[in-house]
């Protein structure tokens, strides 16, 4: 059975920090972990992705800002977000791609206060 096991988010100031954890399970071939996000009224985004190896790729809006990382022994993608602002809340989803399929976490709210 596939889960996608999400924690992390809440509620920061702008300037402050959050960490986003995924945990897979029950996928194989795992090519790519990361994650995207949905603000209210707009359509999902990319945020940052990670592949099974060292690429790394981010959206403009974060670049410099989150980092991606992950655990392949884990199945586990990890976003640290710094200088958050308001703009970055939304609802951050878990994203895995695999050879054949693409999975997506619940969703964990991220919100930023000014």
């Amino acid at each position: 059975q596939v889960q996608l096991v999400e924690s992390g988010g809440g509620l920061v100031q702008a300037g402050g920090s959050l960490g986003l954890s995924c945990a897979a399970s029950g996928i194989i071939f795992i090519n790519v972990m990361g994650w995207y996000r949905q603000a209210p009224g707009k359509q999902r985004e990319l945020v940052a992705t990670a592949t099974r190896g060292t690429n790394t790729n981010y959206a403009d809006s974060v670049k410099g800002r989150f980092t991606v990382s992950r655990d392949n022994a884990k199945n586990t993608v990890y976003l640290q977000m710094n200088s958050l602002k308001p703009e970055d809340t939304a609802v951050y989803y878990c994203y895995v791609n695999t050879l054949y399929s693409t999975y997506w976490g619940q969703g964990t709210q991220v919100t930023v206060s000014s």
